[in-house]
């Protein structure tokens, strides 16, 4: 987490997310019986053979998630499109998935929020105690009791946050507030509106035209920069002579 200074001096608390592009792995439509889209996301050193044939002429895949989709939202996708950071804008209000960090074993003071009893008045050792658990007649315990156990490692969903700042060229999302899990954990944006794609041969095609262009630049102003050295040199012979 970091914050983020507004004009007149606020300080916005905000989490940086690391969003690199996401690449449509594959697309899910009648020969599956559902719609849905796959998309991968995060360089892999080393996949297996399995893997490296599911995402052949795509490259090395760490992590892919599927989420089901509406047949007519996906007849515009294909395969190798990236979902950019570029989708959200400053403002946009999302809903962040990912997993909690996991606590361990605790008590119903710490897991549920219990009040616990008095330290004085006959109360020994039962500061931090449940209390009664149910009647003697159901002589069982309900499902759903609150009681101690296992505390967070859950799937967490925070909806309602904001979109502070959008970084396109380091593809990090600025969200106000904290979102579920540890640093390095996955998570899962989503927000409303439509879904612009990129398609990867249309983006490579534009890095290669700018690489020319830039390349034909410097190549211009070199022959222009021999030209006046030589201009200068002829200079300086006629005044020698």
């Amino acid at each position: 987490m970091t914050q983020i200074f507004r004009e007149d001096g606020r300080a916005i608390p905000v989490t940086a997310v690391l969003a690199t592009p996401n690449v449509v792995t594959q697309i899910k439509g009648d020969d599956d019986n559902y719609s849905a889209v796959q998309v991968g996301f995060g360089p892999a050193q080393k996949i297996k053979k399995a893997k490296a044939g599911h995402l052949k002429g795509i490259g090395q895949i760490k992590t892919m998630r599927e989420f089901k989709v509406r047949p007519e939202e996906i007849k515009d996708l294909k395969r190798g499109d990236e979902i950019t950071v570029n989708v959200f804008e400053v403002g946009d209000k999302i809903k962040v998935v990912g997993t909690s960090k996991g606590k361990g074993f605790q008590g119903v003071v710490r897991r549920h929020g219990f009040h616990g009893a008095p330290a004085s008045h006959g109360h020994k050792d039962q500061e931090r105690m449940p209390g009664s658990i149910g009647a003697t007649d159901a002589a069982r315990v309900f499902k759903g009791k609150k009681m101690p156990g296992q505390m967070g490692n859950a799937r967490s969903t925070v909806s309602g946050l904001e979109i502070i700042e959008v970084d396109s060229v380091k593809n990090i999302l600025y969200i106000k507030g904290a979102v579920p899990g540890a640093r390095n954990g996955l998570l899962l944006v989503g927000g409303p509106g439509e879904m612009e794609l990129t398609n990867a041969n249309d983006a490579n095609k534009k890095d290669a035209n700018i690489a020319n262009n830039t390349d034909k630049e410097v190549k211009e102003e070199n022959i222009e920069t021999k030209k006046n050295e030589k201009k200068e040199t002829l200079k300086q012979e006629e005044k020698n002579n």
